[in-house]
């Protein structure tokens, strides 16, 4: 499907699809149902999943390719656009510049990538509620379904602010154009209330344990960090506590292990977006590893792993104390002692010294290794990599935070989070701890995890720190949100209003 269609809702083609002008994409009436086919409900929750895999930056939707690396990491001030000034200067550079406009490609993609997802619970959603099912089994599909509908809007509320809520699939073309609802922004506010209904809903049908797809524990730690970022420190306070005390989770021993294939699926995993090999091919985000590996550059003459882009900042280098043991597992320092011996990593890939490689630092957790025999296509440069959204040692950063708050104040709690943190991390814990402190342990416990920046901005410090990082076209009051996408303005007849000072 390639018709240009507002907020870029298409269904999933699990079922019949029709082409149109209207700002929805909607079904074929009279297509393949649940009363049809049985195991239709199970596939439509399956394509909820699946569409979380969206990669096509420079196309038709991205939600965790190189788009959403550049508006979440290379934006903020851990990491560098790498690769040459030239390559990707538009749309990638003019983001982490802060030049970009309302025409940017990436903004566009993630835009229509996050709705696309959107459409698809939709209408995994709708074909749920008359499904010929187990009513519990239906309870917990839907308890899946609304989390991942919660996800997307999260990071849509947190990209472009207040968005419209699309909450059912479109009779027809006719229903689509005129419902003012799917081109209407609604408030933040709103935005959350949606957002927290979803999850409220998914703790209530969702079980302790089910592997491979999202739990109760999942969804109290995501509601948990959607209060954190409304500033609701008691719930969150609650929330984090009952994670922790549910004794389904705790730190894995080794932290380098938690990027690598052994650390798929961890005891410290609370929810991850699921890859590897399927059917004979390999089921991957499209441009996520290709786009991150070591470039080849200089003298050259050996195999990169990739386009080289997203390096971590000088900054970042910086931030971590000495014998911090996640440094050297967040990032891959090439050689640069001029004995040319190189950088062998864990897996026994051996990159070459910097006379042969374009930059100085790249993400570690984003390597994949090439020796995995999980993965059907093995010399692929862009290998499956399950990307790690939510885990435990947030949860425990989340309530040292919350512990720290005064409306909470019970600084027991943060000490007792912030120990397990920094001794898996090879360091000694403190008598007591700021709210300054934990931003600190925030920043090098999940680097290059895709939530600086945004930690940033609901922290109220992004404009102080991105013009001490040297990006000093950061505006205050703008350039916290991504613009919205000029194509879907015009798209929606100019109803759908900019954001401030774009």
């Amino acid at each position: 499907m390639k018709n240009k269609s507002f907020l870029g809702i298409v269904l999933i083609c699990l079922l019949s699809l029709a082409c149109s002008d209207s700002f929805l994409d909607v079904a074929v009436q009279g297509g393949v149902t649940t009363t049809t086919d049985p195991k239709l409900a199970e596939k439509l929750v399956t394509g909820v999943y699946n569409s979380l895999l969206q990669g096509d930056s420079w196309g038709d939707g991205d939600i965790h390719g190189f788009a959403f690396i550049t508006v979440t990491n290379i934006i903020s001030d851990d990491a560098d656009k790498g690769s040459t000034p030239s390559d990707q200067a538009v749309p990638v550079g003019d983001i982490d510049n802060f030049t970009l406009t309302p025409t940017n490609k990436f903004a566009e993609t993630l835009w229509s990538g996050n709705y696309n997802g959107i459409g698809a619970a939709n209408q995994a959603l709708a074909a749920l509620a008359t499904a010929a099912i187990d009513t519990d089994q239906r309870d917990v599909w839907m308890g899946e379904v609304r989390f991942l509908r919660a996800y997307l809007y999260f990071n849509l509320v947190r990209m472009y602010g207040g968005v419209p809520l699309v909450f059912r699939v479109p009779k027809d073309a006719d229903d689509a154009n005129s419902d003012i609802t799917f081109k209407t922004r609604a408030s933040v506010e709103t935005v959350y209330d949606s957002i927290e209904n979803d999850l409220h809903f998914a703790i209530e049908k969702l079980p302790l344990k089910n592997n491979g797809h999202v739990t109760q524990g999942a969804a109290k730690s995501m509601l948990a960090k959607v209060y954190m970022y409304q500033k609701e420190w008691d719930k969150v306070f609650q929330l984090t506590n009952e994670v922790i005390n549910s004794g389904q989770y705790k730190l894995v021993e080794d932290y380098a292990t938690i990027w690598r294939q052994v650390g798929n699926n961890s005891i410290e995993s609370i929810f991850e977006i699921e890859t590897g090999e399927f059917n004979n091919a390999n089921l991957k985000i499209d441009n996520y590893t290709v786009s991150q590996g070591p470039r080849t550059g200089g003298s050259g003459g050996w195999d990169d792993l990739g386009w080289g882009f997203n390096t971590p900042s000088t900054s970042l280098v910086n931030a971590y104390e000495e014998g911090d043991f996640r440094k050297e597992a967040t990032i891959i320092s090439i050689d640069n002692s001029g004995t040319r011996k190189g950088t062998v990593l864990w897996d026994g890939f051996r990159i070459p010294s910097s006379d042969s490689v374009q930059n100085l630092y790249y993400n570690y957790k984003a390597y994949t290794s090439r020796e995995s025999e999980s993965y059907a296509v093995s010399a692929d440069k862009d290998r499956p990599k399950n990307i790690k959204i939510l885990r435990y040692a947030e949860v425990l950063l989340m309530n040292a935070e919350a512990a720290l708050q005064p409306t909470v104040n019970q600084p027991s709690f943060a000490e007792s989070s912030m120990k397990l943190i920094r001794e898996r991390a090879g360091l000694e814990p403190k008598a007591s701890y700021t709210i300054e402190d934990v931003w600190k342990e925030r920043r090098v416990e999940l680097a290059m995890e895709h939530d600086r920046f945004w930690d940033l901005v609901r922290q109220g410090r992004a404009a102080a720190v991105m013009h001490a990082a040297g990006k000093t076209n950061f505006v205050e009051g703008k350039h916290e949100l991504l613009p919205i996408p000029n194509s879907q303005i015009l798209l929606s007849g100019n109803v759908l209003a900019q954001n401030p000072l774009y």
